[in-house]
């Protein structure tokens, strides 16, 4: 509904020109009682009339200066934990360009959030995916909203009866809040500690220049050598990444292996006092045997070196030796005798290599040695 206002005084009748100003053409003064009914019918209308055009107050009133919402707006809804000091009929601003006004602000039905109806410039057109931020004008100026599309492209188009969600809105730091971090600063909050602070590094650094000088050398070379070794580092954390997978992956089996292994644990628990001794008899073991090897180094030593023909000649003959032996008669024959027995029978192979060897001729250059004489029956 338009209300449109007149002004009270073009309904009184203005005096007339030409009259006297004195005598019985004076307009009659008015009484007290006919004063206050007059006042009295005047308010009264203007109360009706305002009620009649559903008047809320001052915030319906529209402020000078605003910001042109053209034929068609078109109101979002925006979700703010905190408003602050945000009013109705506040800016709405896209890159500090007004763009339209704050028709409302209501509570959610959670009770922690805050609702702001806006109406926005049809013309202005936003992605579906802005955010808005609570801002202030000046340092004391006042609170407006500020539309901004995401810093990378964006989605889809704002809409009329949109909702941009608390996830998507912000707000500035207060200057109450600025000036009550610099007081809690100032006023013993962060000045003392510093002091404290500063005073126990001069008194912990005096007289242990050296030492610091030395520690900082360190660092340094520490530093340089990790950085050196930094491909190996990643290689060994990458490898430790993969065993980490693969005993994910087996924690079962892992799992098993340790619940077989406590009762392992618990029987060697058990016996531990025997497996005590028995390393407590195999050290006086060793100790002796250290102590006789000590003693009997020299004919141990000469022992081996008369053994060491023998061992060599053994080398030396090789296959021959055990073959030999199977061929040697035990009862009541040996291996190798086995496979010529045949039932009651022995069957025999043999092997022979005769060598011919013919009469030595004489050698006719050889010289002839003299006969012996024949005896002629001489002598005895």
């Amino acid at each position: 509904m338009t209300c449109q206002w007149r002004s009270l005084r073009s309904r009184v009748p203005r005096p007339l020109h030409g009259l006297p100003r004195s005598g019985r053409g004076r307009p009659p003064r008015d009484r007290p009682g006919r004063r206050s009914l007059r006042f009295l019918a005047t308010t009264t209308a203007c109360a009706t009339l305002l009620a009649g055009c559903g008047f809320g107050g001052a915030y319906d009133l529209p402020l000078p200066g605003g910001a042109d919402l053209g034929d068609h707006p078109y109101r979002v809804t925006v979700q703010f934990a905190d408003v602050l000091d945000l009013v109705p009929q506040a800016a709405v601003k896209v890159n500090d360009v007004p763009v339209g006004r704050v028709e409302a602000i209501d509570l959610s039905d959670d009770g922690f959030t805050a609702l702001v109806t806006v109406a926005v410039n049809g013309d202005v057109h936003l992605p579906a995916d802005a955010s808005a931020e609570l801002r202030q004008s000046s340092l004391l100026g006042e609170k407006y909203v500020e539309l901004s599309a995401p810093a990378q492209g964006g989605q889809g188009v704002l809409a009329d009866h949109a909702t941009i969600p608390v996830a998507r809105t912000n707000r500035n730091t207060e200057v109450e809040e600025v000036f009550g971090a610099l007081s809690l600063l100032l006023n013993g909050g962060g000045i003392g500690q510093i002091q404290n602070i500063s005073r126990e590094l001069d008194g912990a650094l005096s007289g242990n220049e050296p030492q610091i000088r030395s520690l900082l050398a360190n660092l340094n070379a520490l530093t340089t050598n990790l950085d050196a070794h930094k491909v190996e580092i990643t290689h060994a954390l990458d490898g430790l990444n993969k065993l980490a997978g693969n005993l994910s992956g087996k924690k079962d089996q892992v799992a098993g292996v340790l619940d077989h292994l406590s009762p392992g644990l618990q029987v060697l628990n058990q016996q531990r006092g025997q497996l005590v001794t028995m390393l407590q008899s195999l050290q006086k073991l060793s100790t002796v045997a250290v102590d006789t090897m000590n003693r009997s180094r020299e004919d141990l030593l000469a022992d081996l070196q008369a053994l060491a023909p023998t061992l060599q000649k053994l080398a030396e003959a090789g296959e021959d030796l055990p073959q030999s032996l199977q061929i040697l008669l035990t009862f009541p024959f040996s291996d190798a005798a086995m496979p010529a027995i045949k039932g009651d029978y022995v069957n025999a192979f043999l092997n022979l290599d005769a060598k011919i060897t013919p009469p030595a001729v004489a050698d006719p250059k050889a010289p002839k040695l003299p006969l012996p004489a024949a005896d002629t029956g001489g002598g005895r």
